[in-house]
């Protein structure tokens, strides 16, 4: 349900869950669904959709739990200060236009999918029986992908192709280096010895 891009998809679901537990359902509403459902989110995540960040950081600070405070909390800014400095250092050194991740996923998604064209902009694609309408101009596509992601789905990608057009210039610049590096450009400043 998190995932989900339309209507239909999300209450398919939650109809599956009702189904196994009316309590699951009322929890998740009483959650708020803004709070962890793609279809109701306030602003626009893009295409991550992720479990608690904190997870990983616990995961990878397993052993710096059992430090005193000061101590876990100069590995957790040691910690930080390297991912930061990795993240920065591979965004900067990435020559393409699109991200790495993005590049994979694009190159994934390619599949046949018959494409007719309405007008210069406005197009019908027909993927396993289903026809979904994509419109370049204002990055749309019925299936919700495109305009939430903010990222080619396969529709408007089989229509990019069709087209000759550069997936790029459909692209947030999100997904773009340039981005990443500016995400990472404020560094992690070392502290002074603990002495001082």
């Amino acid at each position: 349900m998190a995932k989900a891009y339309t209507q239909n998809e999300f209450d398919s679901l939650i109809e599956k869950v009702e189904n196994v537990d009316i309590w699951v359902q009322e929890y998740l509403k009483l959650a708020g669904y803004e709070k962890w459902a793609r279809l109701y989110a306030l602003v626009n995540r893009g295409w991550t959709m992720t479990s608690n960040i904190a997870e990983s950081i616990n995961a990878t600070l397993v052993l710096a739990r059992e430090l005193p405070v000061y101590d876990i909390l100069e590995e957790v800014r040691k910690m930080f200060g390297r991912w930061n400095c990795s993240n920065r250092k591979e965004a900067s050194h990435t020559y393409t236009t699109l991200g790495k991740n993005t590049r994979r996923c694009l190159l994934w998604m390619r599949q046949y999918l018959h494409v007719v064209p309405s007008t210069e902009h406005l197009h019908m694609v027909n993927d396993e029986g289903r026809h979904y309408t994509i419109c370049l101009l204002e990055k749309k596509c019925s299936c919700r992908r495109f305009q939430v992601d903010e990222l080619p789905c396969p529709h408007a990608w089989a229509v990019l192709k069709s087209k000759l057009l550069m997936p790029e210039d459909y692209c947030s610049d999100y997904y773009k280096p340039k981005t990443v590096i500016m995400t990472y450009e404020v560094p992690v400043y070392p502290l002074l010895d603990r002495s001082e």
